[in-house]
């Protein structure tokens, strides 16, 4: 019983140390949480600080230029302190770069691995075997205020932190800094820094106490700064949301991230459909259309699933998060305020098919196809070859989001391909090559 106990720990650390959050290159919207790559949501045209760091001491692999960033941390001071600026200087005094906050910001799992990768380490048994038993813990005072299903909170609790077992031990202060000084998604950075700044300098939580993941996410469901203070709960009433002791309070503060991101009552997530030969995959990941619609073009419902009135009337997409090969789903409206959290399509597909998993709802029907992982230099290397034969992925940052699967559907509806903009590592190292 203790070798199992020991096994389940160690599968929930590997799986929620591969799952740290991600830094957006704009700054998100009033309720976004664990921001998105800039791939994935257009970003608004970059707005650059004065001062900005060498190219050469991005990578931060060895050692940082002090004048440098010493030079950032006062262009910082100048532009956000206002009134608190000898609070901030003090707090930034004795801080340096950390060369693995930049390493891990290069390499995030939810978009270097397959989705099928991802998403079966996401919603292993044992996992959602957890879920299950802790499900309880869930206040009915938090389902019935916010209207977040209990199942759901389950899903972003075991994904954010291992039911608050795995919070990251990261100094969110200088992991903030590190990312603002890096410059790669400057702006906002240095707003999420000045909003773990005042968590300090006003007494809601110690410097000390103020740990997290490399980029800044904080407490047993990984808030940024901005949300904690605008949509903590304090659940229990002891008079401070603490997100890091209080399940109560961390469990509370996600529902109502999610209420305010737009949760709709009585409804789901997603449903896994197929599609028929001949279906037109450019629909795929487009504009949204109602259930009688899809219907129409042919695409079915597995499982014996049924779709609720309102769900049946809500604007739905087709997502492929594998290509034509993998499981295809019916993304309704809630789908996309999971992704307010994390706008990651794996990350939200493995907190609704975690939440299912609870519920006991039927297993996938569809396999995930065996696909290898994505390099930086393929992932790289395919959205420069696209735009530089004509199809334009808004942007070469390594991230495979909407811009660059659209770029990608273009080049295969081009080209006689299955335009599932579903990149593959082969198929990058063919964009390369033809792009020489």
């Amino acid at each position: 019983m203790v070798s199992m106990r020991i096994t389940l720990r160690l599968l929930l650390v590997a799986s929620v140390a591969a799952c740290t959050p991600m830094v957006p290159s704009t700054p998100p919207g009033p309720v976004t949480q664990t921001p998105a790559p800039q791939a994935e949501i257009p970003p608004a045209e970059p707005q650059t600080p004065p001062v900005t760091a060498p190219a050469a001491q991005t990578d931060l692999s060895n050692a940082y230029n002090a004048v440098s960033f010493d030079a950032w941390r006062e262009d910082f001071l100048n532009r956000y302190g206002g009134e608190r600026r000898w609070e901030y200087a003090r707090e930034l005094q004795n801080v340096t770069p950390n060369a693995s906050v930049i390493r891990l910001d290069r390499n995030q799992p939810e978009f270097s691995r397959p989705a099928g990768t991802y998403i079966q380490n996401a919603t292993a048994p044992a996992r959602i075997a957890m879920a299950r038993q802790r499900v309880n813990r869930v206040p009915a005072s938090v389902t019935q205020r916010f209207g977040v299903p209990a199942e759901i909170l389950m899903g972003i609790w075991a994904q954010e932190s291992a039911f608050g077992a795995v919070q990251g031990d990261f100094d969110v202060i200088r992991s903030l800094a590190t990312l603002a000084y890096d410059g790669r998604r400057r702006q906002w950075a240095e707003e999420q820094l000045k909003h773990a700044l005042d968590i300090v300098v006003t007494g809601k939580r110690s410097r000390e106490g103020l740990k997290g993941s490399w980029a800044g996410a904080m407490g047993q469901t990984q808030f940024m700064p901005d949300n904690y203070l605008r949509l903590g709960i304090d659940q229990n009433g002891d008079g401070v949301v603490d997100i890091w002791g209080s399940d109560a309070d961390a469990l509370a503060s996600a529902a109502n991230l999610l209420a305010q991101g737009g949760w709709k009552r009585g409804q789901g997530w997603a449903y896994e459909v197929t599609l028929p030969s001949g279906f037109d995959y450019t629909q795929a990941e487009g504009p949204k259309h109602n259930w009688a619609y899809w219907q129409s073009r042919g695409v079915r419902l597995t499982n014996g699933q049924q779709l609720n009135e309102a769900e049946m009337a809500e604007e739905a997409t087709i997502l492929l998060p594998q290509g034509a090969r993998g499981p295809v789903f019916l993304a309704l409206p809630n789908h996309y305020v999971i992704r307010r959290y994390n706008n990651s399509v794996s990350y939200a597909l493995a907190i609704g098919l975690i939440a299912d998993g609870v519920m006991g709802k039927p297993a996938l029907t569809a396999s995930w196809p065996n696909d290898g992982p994505l390099t930086r230099e393929q992932r790289i290397g395919a959205q420069t070859a696209l735009t530089k034969m004509g199809y334009d992925t808004q942007g070469v940052d390594g991230v495979i989001g909407a811009n660059t699967r659209a770029a990608l559907r273009r080049w295969q509806a081009a080209n006689g391909r299955t335009a599932d903009g579903y990149l593959t590592d082969t198929l990058a190292e063919e964009l390369i090559r033809r792009a020489r």
